[in-house]
């Protein structure tokens, strides 16, 4: 196990990580939580070198992906960078890049009544208006678990605010900041149930974010 205990507050640059081989030729990970080696709960940052392959495989518990770099594709399509995607659980497919990409990855996290099959391309929705000057998109909810892209303008400050059920922060552009540290782009933050912190950016920036789906402990 790695990463698992959800109590902890976590924070990972990942440029500063290694690659590490995955059983697929050509496909590379930089692990940040994993329940087990090739199974169970994981998030990765997972890499296709060009023209490299994935065997086909299942989802018992969903998959979840956002294309960060190139055009990730499979049998369903392709889906360039900004692509968000969600493969319901007991999905199968057989994933390929043929010029390469830098994807999330998360596996086995969805809960068993959640059976949305998701495509957006972020890069072609509109932005809504948030709270402050941030700007939202949301990608899924279900019960407690909300996703979305959040724009923040320089200088913004948003109130201290916790985390019902936790919240996970993928750093897109920019660089987001709290009482806690400063984190580049790649950064992950993991925050566990009813964490609090008070964010803010000196300069525009752009997050993943998740809430509302780590064990309420």
């Amino acid at each position: 196990m790695f990463n698992m205990d959800f109590t902890q507050r976590l924070a990972i640059d990942t440029q500063q990580q290694d690659w590490q081989a995955s059983p697929a030729k050509g496909v590379w990970r930089k692990p940040l939580e994993r329940e087990a080696k090739e199974s169970g709960h994981t998030t990765s940052i997972v890499k296709y070198e060009a023209g490299s392959a994935f065997a086909s495989h299942t989802h018992p518990l969903g998959e979840e992906i956002l294309v960060l770099e190139g055009v990730f594709s499979d049998e369903h399509g392709d889906y360039p960078a900004g692509s968000y995607i969600r493969n319901p659980p007991g999905s199968q497919h057989a994933p390929f890049s043929l010029q390469g990409c830098t994807l999330l990855v998360k596996l086995n996290q969805f809960d068993p009544h959640d059976s949305s099959t998701v495509r957006i391309d972020t890069r072609n929705t509109p932005w809504q208006q948030g709270i402050g000057g941030l700007q939202v998109m949301g990608l899924h909810q279900f019960e407690h678990e909300h996703v979305a892209l959040v724009k923040w303008p320089a200088g913004e400050r948003f109130q201290p605010h916790r985390h019902f059920g936790g919240e996970e922060i993928l750093v897109l552009s920019g660089e987001f900041r709290d009482e806690f540290g400063v984190y580049p782009a790649h950064t992950w933050l993991r925050s566990p149930h009813m964490s609090e912190h008070f964010p803010y950016v000196e300069q525009e920036t752009v997050i993943w974010v998740k809430t509302g789906h780590l064990p309420v402990i």
